[in-house]
């Protein structure tokens, strides 16, 4: 599968990438499931509000606040307020003679005077205001990704962060901004984002439809969350990790093919992480990518090293010397024995305790070279492969043959055998994984 071929596939779920990549200046989203959206994302909201200030439009409209807030609109408010002794403000007549004349009518000190007073938390402005705050919220939250300089945030942001921190003082300090009150949880209501919405203002009417997209992507309407993913889905730069990325999605979908719930997503921020999670019926399901559960007590290490001189064949004490060099070398005695690191597990754990794990190698290739390598890097995961300093898989040492997986690009003119006919692993092409994977998680899982 190229490139296009797996941007095809992407469904909602990427939503939840937001790790090195860019803008794809193609379509995505193949697949949208509207359903409960905010339970499937560990953190639905926080994906939203993140995604939602990527919009080119929300950016155009933060450089256009400086100029657009000169001319916010107020509204003009008359107070009364009765006075002894003095005059505070324009004499009304007519009420200080009914004020007199009800309380003391020879009481010449007294005196109601009227005021005239600017309000700004009219139904446009605490739309705008909680517009920006929404903005100046979530430019907080993204901090960290601010400082790691992913090209998605540059791309958008003008490749720096002037226009960032304008937000900030803007939101802190500008005089308008400041004198709208915050609205109070359930506003803006609908009938104030209709005022906006209707306003002569193009502050207030971009403010209204800004503000409503969010509103519907939060909910989980289809045609939002569609819309927002076509100008804000990031996807990975490099075809490796874009690779890996279709095959955990397709993990996901396999799982939840065997399931009667769906799998709750995790942020996906690091290579090195938990991404998603089902409990079902006393049973947990786990998907690691590119990680090694250490959090769990995996570990992936090589026994040669316990090993004696006379016990090592010459194979072995090769491989056992050129760790003791790099080990040497490096000073890090944990370099020279770790095996390298699958790019994806699946672990389940069961009622009983029972532990059952499914190790995934990806290559984005269809060399020859290339598979032998994966094949060899998924055996041995699977031969080091040690549960809390105890080798997971003795006799044999790679588990059932069901419990590798190497994920590899479509052959081309070349017989390959059926799943049932492999041995110790299970190889599987790009455009088998639909097709094919449930079956390996379900013997996986079935034990």
């Amino acid at each position: 599968m190229n490139r296009d071929e797996l941007l095809d596939e992407l469904t909602q779920d990427i939503l939840a990438y937001v790790m090195h990549g860019s803008f794809s200046d193609r379509h995505v989203v193949s697949e949208i499931a509207p359903d409960a959206l905010d339970e499937r994302f560990h953190d639905y909201e926080r994906l939203v509000r993140l995604h939602f200030i990527l919009r080119p439009a929300v950016v155009d409209f933060v450089e256009s606040l400086p100029e657009q807030l000169r001319r916010i609109k107020t509204q003009t408010q008359n107070t009364s307020r009765r006075t002894r002794g003095s005059v505070d403000g324009r004499i009304n007549w007519g009420k200080t003679l009914q004020a007199r004349h009800s309380r003391n009518p020879d009481d010449r000190s007294l005196f109601v005077c009227e005021h005239r007073t600017e309000s700004y938390d009219i139904d446009e402005n605490l739309v705008l205001k909680r517009l920006l705050s929404i903005i100046y919220t979530t430019l907080d939250e993204a901090e960290p990704y601010l400082r790691r300089d992913y090209k998605w945030i540059t791309d958008r942001w003008r490749e720096s962060t002037d226009l960032i921190e304008r937000m900030r003082e803007l939101f802190e300090r500008n005089v308008h901004v400041r004198r709208i009150r915050s609205p109070a949880s359930y506003e803006p209501t609908p009938r104030m984002l209709q005022r906006a919405a209707d306003s002569r203002s193009e502050l207030y009417r971009t403010a209204a439809r800004l503000l409503g997209d969010y509103e519907r992507s939060v909910d989980g309407d289809e045609a939002a969350i569609r819309s927002l993913l076509e100008t804000t889905a990031i996807t990975p730069d490099d075809d490796e990790t874009l690779f890996e990325l279709y095959v955990l999605f397709r993990y996901v979908s396999a799982i939840e093919e065997l399931s009667d719930d769906s799998v709750e997503l995790q942020t996906i921020e690091s290579a090195t992480q938990e991404v998603a999670r089902l409990s079902q019926d006393g049973t947990e399901v786990v998907l690691y990518h590119n990680n090694s559960g250490g959090d769990r007590g995996l570990k992936f290490f090589s026994d040669v090293s316990e090993k004696d001189r006379e016990d090592l064949s010459r194979t072995e004490l090769i491989q056992r010397e050129s760790r003791r060099v790099a080990n040497t070398y490096f000073l890090d005695d944990e370099f020279s024995d770790a095996t390298g690191r699958p790019d994806v597990i699946v672990l389940e754990i069961s009622a009983d305790d029972r532990r059952e794990y499914l190790i995934t190698e990806v290559k984005n290739s269809t060399r020859p070279e290339t598979i032998r390598g994966g094949i060899k890097e998924t055996l041995e995961y699977l031969a080091f492969l040690q549960q809390d300093e105890t080798f997971v898989y003795d006799d044999p040492a790679f588990g059932t043959g069901w419990n590798g997986v190497l994920v590899v690009q479509d052959l081309e003119d070349t017989e390959t055998a059926s799943l049932d006919e492999q041995r110790s692993i299970r190889i599987l092409q790009a455009s088998e994984l639909e097709e094919r994977l449930s079956t390996v998680v379900e013997r996986v899982l079935s034990r």
